[in-house]
């Protein structure tokens, strides 16, 4: 019964994506949906279950907007988690390295819906709860970057689940190999549940943070650095294949994710320095707050 659920859904999506050209599309569509029911359903059912057992000070007693951005966090480590370890399956993809703009493979496909429908819950989790710009634009170009959308008239978010040229395919070559950038949430999910759980200033959290901002700067500042730059080359050289269009988001969404990763660089270096140098007057770090 389950199959014949997911052979209707790609049925369903089959007519949008060939009339849209995108037909790769509906063969991942079941995927895609799977995927940001599943992030939903850790977010909102599994956390709180599991973080209430385990964490019953920690979780239980905090208040509705902290285990909300608990509940987050859990969903973030398990996609994180996951997407790491099917992104390295696709590392050496053949079909991917021998044409990096418009090279397929099922496998990569794969990857990318279950990314996608993460980053569609992840861009709504952001916009119902905002509390940060930054982390609004991070899901919209993540979700623009691996979906690939056109800008219509319609609403943004209308956009990234309509139109995705990812599956024409075009550029999953890069997909894989920027999703490796969640590597470092991986750690910076840790440091956070540190602080959250008491371990705020421990020895696990210095080596958990010194861990995180060397991942974080090798590989997304230094690595993902030489992936955009190869990214571009890529995209000079198939310019006159695609439209201008594709050209601006691609190049401004690139752009803007490095600019980002640089700037959360610098606070990160700058939270880590101020949590460990010690407070003046008596002052200490608990839980991630300043206490006397």
């Amino acid at each position: 019964m389950i199959q014949d659920v997911r052979l209707q859904i790609r049925e369903f999506a089959a007519p949008v994506a060939q009339k849209l050209g995108i037909g790769k599309i509906s063969d991942f569509a079941d995927v895609i949906l799977l995927s940001f029911v599943f992030f939903t359903t850790v977010h909102n059912s599994l956390s709180p279950a599991v973080s209430s057992a385990l964490f019953p000070v920690s979780y239980g007693k905090a208040g509705k907007r902290a285990r909300n951005n608990w509940d987050i966090r859990v969903a973030s480590l398990v996609h994180a988690i996951l997407i790491v370890f099917l992104a390295g399956r696709c590392l050496n993809l053949p079909s991917l390295d021998q044409n990096r703009a418009f090279g397929w493979h099922e496998d990569a496909g794969f990857l990318i819906a279950i990314a996608t429908g993460y980053f569609i819950w992840d861009t709504l989790e952001s916009i119902i709860h905002f509390s940060d710009i930054g982390f609004v634009f991070h899901g919209m170009c993540l979700m623009c970057f691996f979906t690939n959308l056109l800008p219509t008239p319609a609403s943004g978010i209308s956009c990234l689940l309509i139109y995705s040229l990812s599956f024409t395919p075009f550029v999953p070559y890069y997909a894989v190999r920027f999703l490796f950038w969640e590597l470092s949430t991986v750690f910076l999910n840790i440091h956070w549940f540190l602080d959250k759980t008491g371990k705020t200033g421990s020895a696990l959290q210095f080596v958990n943070g010194i861990v995180l901002i060397m991942t974080f700067f090798c590989v997304r500042c230094i690595w993902g650095a030489m992936m955009s730059y190869d990214f571009f080359m890529t995209l000079d050289s198939v310019y006159d294949q695609i439209l201008t269009p594709y050209l601006i988001i691609y190049g401004g969404g690139n752009v803007l994710l490095q600019g980002l990763n640089w700037y959360w660089f610098t606070k990160m270096i700058a939270a880590l320095v101020k949590r460990f140098q010690g407070k003046p007057n008596g002052h200490k770090v608990i839980n991630g707050k300043t206490k006397t």
